[in-house]
């Protein structure tokens, strides 16, 4: 536990100090913008982290498909939205069908994988976010589009900053998962068996743990949140299904942060980075770099854990 708050203590002190040097010398409103925008795109980064790390931590797999499914589902929510079904429904199933996604390749192409070497099992969800960015291209031919919600035209002001709804949306629910997830990990009964198998999955299988059951689960929640984050995605950045598709990178950065196991890391490292890129355009040096932002914050992350202990993302050691 100690360990844990000196990480958290770490993070939230090298994100401030790095913030203040990006925009010293700016105008304070014109770095409070620039802080809001972060947050909201940071918020979407650890929610993808999030998707990443309860999956790997019930399967073993490091999902590379995340925002490849969560393109198809926020490109079909538009798709639907254009031939006039209401908005809701269409945000409904644009969710649903990314989560569908997930859980095909969870249920036919996984258990296939299973025994196989954590690397292998990555750069087969490699090539399924291929083959589903290929279809999504094939059913919807590159061109400009925007997706927008109603809560885009609500904002509140928060001292003289006008903040839209969507965006406090999407970091109250960056929020929530953590917390959700945190107490479904600990204080259910499926919970405890998705860390039971996350441990050790012959000994698992041995003392009853169902894996098809949990596995399954892993897998529709991991697809529910990249349909969320898909549909946030295509709102607050871009519609366009490579750009979503390749969130995944940050998200990934995001989940380092967090050693793959601690989901309140995961979600300061998204914040984190999310408000670095956002920042780092302030400087006409430093944003010519800005995409690298993710992995160089994933790097110093990495290089500051291991200076104490061992950095293990075997499951097998």
């Amino acid at each position: 536990m100690k360990v844990k708050i000196l990480q958290l203590l770490f993070y939230a002190l090298g994100a401030v100090l790095i913030c203040v040097l990006l925009s010293w010398g700016k105008p304070p409103k014109i770095i409070g913008l620039f802080i809001v925008s972060g947050l909201a795109v940071g918020s979407l980064y650890a929610l993808g982290g999030i998707g990443i790390v309860v999956l790997y931590r019930a399967t073993g797999v490091l999902n590379f498909a995340n925002g490849a499914v969560g393109a198809f589902g926020v490109m079909l929510a538009w798709q639907l939205a254009q031939i006039g079904w209401p908005g809701p429904l269409t945000w409904l199933v644009g969710i649903l069908s990314a989560t569908a996604l997930s859980l095909a390749y969870g249920l036919l192409i996984a258990p296939k994988l299973a025994w196989r070497d954590n690397v292998v099992k990555a750069v087969a969800t490699l090539g399924f976010a291929l083959v589903v960015l290929g279809l999504t291209a094939f059913i919807w031919e590159d061109d400009v589009r925007r997706l927008s919600l109603p809560t885009d035209k609500q904002a509140v002001v928060i001292m003289g900053l006008r903040i839209t709804v969507t965006r406090m949306i999407v970091v109250s629910a960056a929020i929530a998962f953590v917390l959700g997830i945190w107490l479904f990990l600990t204080h259910t009964r499926i919970g405890l068996q998705m860390r039971a198998l996350a441990n050790n999955r012959d000994i698992s299988a041995l003392i009853g743990v169902p894996i098809f059951k949990v596995e399954t689960i892993a897998w529709s929640i991991s697809g529910l949140i990249a349909g969320f984050t898909g549909l946030m995605f295509g709102d607050l950045i871009r519609l366009e299904p490579s750009v979503i598709t390749f969130m995944v990178i940050p998200s990934i950065a995001a989940a380092i942060c967090g050693r793959l196991d601690n989901l309140a890391l995961v979600l300061i490292g998204g914040l984190f980075i999310g408000v670095i890129e956002s920042l780092s355009t302030l400087s006409p040096l430093i944003k010519q770099v800005r995409p690298i932002a993710p992995f160089v914050i994933a790097a110093i992350a990495l290089i500051w854990m291991q200076r104490s202990q061992k950095l293990i993302f075997s499951r097998d050691s």
